[in-house]
């Protein structure tokens, strides 16, 4: 059986917690939306047809397969995003993760590189590539989590 996914979106969240690097990074997949779901990191490719929608409802428990990016820190600045572009030919696209202790448009320079290498390696033309950088400062005492994700919902 092979899964084909059809429909992706994306999404992002940030937290701290006084506990542990684990409960911020829980907190984050929280705020992004998507902390009730079994989460499988997989490779970076998006599947010709597939459409981008807005963030769907995905059922507890449910095995949902992502390319993730996540960051965990203590104190400073901390930013983890993705960048996710399609081929002018139709056929399918790419999403590069990354992440940088630093702030997000560093992070951001970095991701537009990788996009550029994974055009020019394939010898294929990409369209617009997206961004969406999630980043934040780590307060003192605290452990801090910052993730982004592009999650598949359906398959063929």
């Amino acid at each position: 059986m092979q899964l084909v996914p059809t429909k992706y979106f994306v999404t992002s969240g940030r937290a701290s917690s006084r506990v542990s690097g684990l409960n911020a990074f829980d907190m984050a997949l929280m705020s992004a939306g998507i902390c009730e779901q079994n989460l499988v990191a997989v490779s970076s490719v998006i599947p010709e047809g597939a459409v981008m929608t807005a963030p769907a409802a995905i059922p507890m428990g449910a095995v949902t397969h992502c390319v993730i990016s996540q960051i965990r820190g203590e104190g400073g600045a901390i930013s983890a995003g993705i960048a996710y572009a399609l081929r002018e030919d139709g056929k399918g696209g790419y999403v590069a993760e990354g992440r940088l202790e630093g702030p997000g448009e560093g992070l951001r320079s970095e991701l537009e590189r990788r996009v550029g290498e994974m055009s020019s390696a394939r010898g294929v033309a990409f369209g617009e590539t997206r961004f969406l950088i999630e980043e934040m400062d780590v307060p003192d005492g605290m452990y801090g989590c910052c993730l982004a994700a592009l999650v598949f919902t359906e398959y063929r």
